[in-house]
């Protein structure tokens, strides 16, 4: 009976020197649009990370853009790609114009697996004669 109780007694030591891993996700993202006269751009980038009670690690990004001209020229475009190490990156473009007339946004969105998700947008349309409209939207988690 005595060696049954030292026993027990050890173990729970053990479990409560030793800490529990805790599962723990993350996600963020930025998205935003522009519009002057005729023309339109948007865009978006998200992304999550989580890391297992085991210490795996999944991520995923994500990002698209979209931009429209009544009659001028519009053109979008999104790439991704891992980085170095545990890392993922997209990048999303769309900007119209129209003449002088001109809307644009731009998402950059950034994955460290199991550390952080980052995200930037910024966006700018310009009608001639007018002052430019800018902004800026940030994320970041860790």
């Amino acid at each position: 009976m005595r060696t049954l109780i030292a026993t027990s007694a050890v173990a729970l030591l053990l479990a409560a020197a030793s800490p529990l891993l805790a599962q723990t996700s993350m996600t963020g993202g930025t998205g935003g649009s522009a519009a002057a006269g005729g023309t339109s751009a948007s865009t978006l980038g998200t992304g999550g990370t989580s890391t297992s009670t085991s210490g795996q690690t999944g991520s995923s990004i994500a990002a698209g853009g979209s931009a429209a001209s009544a009659n001028g020229k519009a053109q979008s475009g999104t790439s991704m790609n891992k980085g170095n190490g545990p890392v993922l990156n997209s990048n999303a473009r769309a900007q119209a114009h129209e003449g002088g007339t001109f809307s644009r946004s731009h998402t950059r969105t950034k994955v460290k697996a199991g550390e952080e998700v980052g995200s930037t947008t910024k966006t700018m349309s310009h009608v001639p004669g007018s002052k430019p409209t800018m902004s800026t939207t940030s994320t970041n988690v860790r």
